[in-house]
C-alpha cells in the first residue's frame, strides 16, 4: 500500500496516467451488420476487434480523465464522419448489446491477412470455443497508472532497495484490492440490460429480451473462460507463471484468451514474457459498459470515480489472495451485474454477506471518508454516483430499459437519429 499520509506523497496522489479502450459496432442505417472492409487501414488508433465491423478506438496516455475522455471524443468524431461518408454510410452502434443478428454468419470476423493472418485464425477459434454471437458485446476498457514521482518517493520511504520489485508489488496489491471491490463498477455503469430477440432466438427480429441483468456482458452469461482461473500474487513472476499453467493444461490457448475484469499489464507488447522482463506499467479494468448517454460511449464523471477508486485500492492493505477469495470475488462482479441490487447478494471482505445496494453505499462511504480524511473534495463525483442508488429508475441500464424495453433496436436506432438532430456530434 501507499503512504498516502507522507507530506511529499499526497500532493502526488491524484495524479496518474490514464488510457482508454472503446469497442463499437458498426451498422447500416436499417440496424444490421456492416460487412465493409475496416475503413481506418493503417490507424494506429482505430482497429479492430473480433469483428470486422468491431471498431477498437484506443486513446493515448493522458494526464488527467478530462485530457482521456476529450481524446475519446475526437476520434469518435473522426469515426462518425468517415463512416457517415461512405458510399453505404454507416452508424456507430452505442449499445454495449448487439442490435440485429440475423445469423451466426452474420457476425464477420476481423480479416486479418499476410503475416497478421495468425490473428484471424486465432478468431475463429474464439468463435468455435465461445460462440460469434458473445463476440458481439462492446465496452470500454479503462487503463491507469500511478504517478512515477509518487512511487519513486514511497519507495524511497520504504527504505526498500529494489526498486522494480517493489513498483510490480504495489500494482500486484492493487490489482488484488480491485478484484476485491471492482464490483462497484459494474453496479454504477452497467448500462445493457436489453437484447434483440435475435440474440437468443435465432431467425427472429424486433422486439427486446430482458434476462434480470443490468449488464449481460459482466454477468455469468457474458464473456468469462469456462474455468474460474485463480493466481499466485506473491510475485510478478508467479501471477504470469499462473496464467502459463492453465496454457499447458490447455484451459487457455494464449494470455490473451484470459477474460478477467482486471488485467495487469506491461508497456510495450502485450506479453507474458514481456511483463516478466519489464515490469507492470498500468492495470486494466474491463467491465465497463458502453453508456448511450454519454457521447464517445463514457461520461466524464464516471471516469474521475473510477479514478478515485484506482487510487483507493491503491492505498488499501492488500486483499487475501487465497484460491477461495479469489472465486468469491469473481462472483461479486457476476452478481454486480443484475439489474435487481437489493435481491442479490455479495461477500465483503469482512466476510458480511449484504444486497449489492447496501455494499455499493457502504463502498461509497468508505471512500468518500478516505479521501474527505486528506482533504480531497470528491462530493460532486460521489452525489453523482450516490444518485443513481437512491434515485429510483437513475442507474443507467434501468434508464435503458425504460426506454428502449419494448423494441431495443428500433427505438434505438430512432434515438440515435433524434441525438444526431439535436447537435449531440458536436459535443
Amino acid at each position: 500500500m501507499i503512504r498516502f499520509k507522507n507530506r511529499k506523497i499526497k500532493p502526488l496522489l491524484m495524479k496518474g496516467g490514464f488510457g482508454l479502450e472503446k469497442e463499437a459496432l458498426r451498422i447500416l442505417e436499417d440496424g444490421t451488420f456492416s460487412h465493409s472492409h475496416h475503413p481506418f487501414p493503417g490507424h494506429r488508433n482505430m482497429v479492430r476487434d473480433f469483428c470486422e465491423n468491431q471498431l477498437e478506438i484506443n486513446t493515448g496516455v493522458s494526464d488527467t480523465p478530462e485530457g482521456a475522455v476529450e481524446e475519446l471524443k475526437a476520434f469518435e468524431r473522426l469515426a462518425r464522419e468517415k463512416l457517415a461518408s461512405l458510399e453505404r454510410p454507416e452508424l456507430l452502434w452505442p449499445f454495449s448489446n448487439p442490435p440485429y443478428i440475423r445469423n451466426e454468419e452474420d457476425i464477420p470476423v476481423a480479416r486479418f491477412e499476410g503475416a497478421l493472418r495468425e490473428k484471424t485464425r486465432y478468431r475463429h477459434y474464439l468463435a468455435r470455443n465461445y460462440g460469434r454471437t458473445k463476440m458481439t458485446f462492446c465496452g470500454i476498457h479503462v487503463n491507469f497508472s500511478l504517478n512515477e514521482d509518487l512511487l519513486r518517493e514511497d519507495f524511497v520511504l520504504k527504505g526498500l532497495k529494489d526498486y522494480d520489485s517493489y513498483r510490480n508489488g504495489i500494482y500486484l496489491g492493487m490489482a488484488r484490492n480491485l478484484m476485491e471491490n471492482g464490483w462497484i463498477a459494474n453496479v454504477l455503469l452497467s448500462a445493457s440490460p436489453l437484447l434483440d430477440r435475435s440474440f437468443l432466438t435465432k431467425g427472429q427480429q424486433g422486439g427486446s429480451d430482458f434476462l434480470g441483468m443490468a449488464s449481460i456482458r459482466c454477468s455469468e452469461l457474458g464473456y468469462w473462460n469456462h474455468f474460474v482461473p485463480t493466481f499466485d500474487f506473491s510475485s510478478l513472476q508467479g501471477y504470469a507463471e499462473s496464467i502459463r499453467s492453465y496454457i499447458r493444461e490447455g484451459l487457455l490457448t494464449s494470455h490473451t484468451e484470459f477474460y478477467y475484469p482486471i488485467r495487469i499489464k506491461s508497456r510495450g507488447e502485450n506479453s507474458l514474457e514481456e511483463l516478466v522482463r519489464t515490469g507492470v506499467d498500468h492495470l486494466e479494468l474491463r467491465c465497463v459498459d458502453l453508456n448511450p448517454f454519454a457521447f464517445g460511449g463514457l461520461d466524464l464523471k464516471d471516469l474521475k470515480f473510477l479514478h478515485l477508486l484506482f487510487v483507493y485500492d491503491a492505498c488499501l492493505e492488500p486483499a487475501e489472495a487465497s484460491r477461495e477469495w479469489q472465486i468469491k470475488t469473481v462472483m461479486n462482479f457476476k452478481n454486480a451485474s443484475r439489474y435487481d441490487i437489493d435481491g442479490v447478494f455479495l461477500m465483503r471482505r469482512d466476510r458480511e454477506v449484504v444486497s449489492v445496494r447496501q455494499a455499493s453505499l457502504a463502498l461509497l462511504s468508505e471512500m468518500k471518508s478516505f479521501f474527505d480524511s486528506l482533504g480531497i473534495d470528491t462530493e460532486e463525483i460521489m452525489d453523482y454516483q450516490l444518485s443513481k442508488l437512491l434515485v429510483p429508475g437513475n442507474r443507467y441500464a434501468e434508464r435503458v430499459r425504460a426506454m428502449f424495453s419494448d423494441a431495443f433496436v428500433e427505438k434505438g436506432l430512432q434515438w440515435m437519429k433524434e441525438q444526431e438532430d439535436g447537435g449531440l456530434n458536436a459535443i
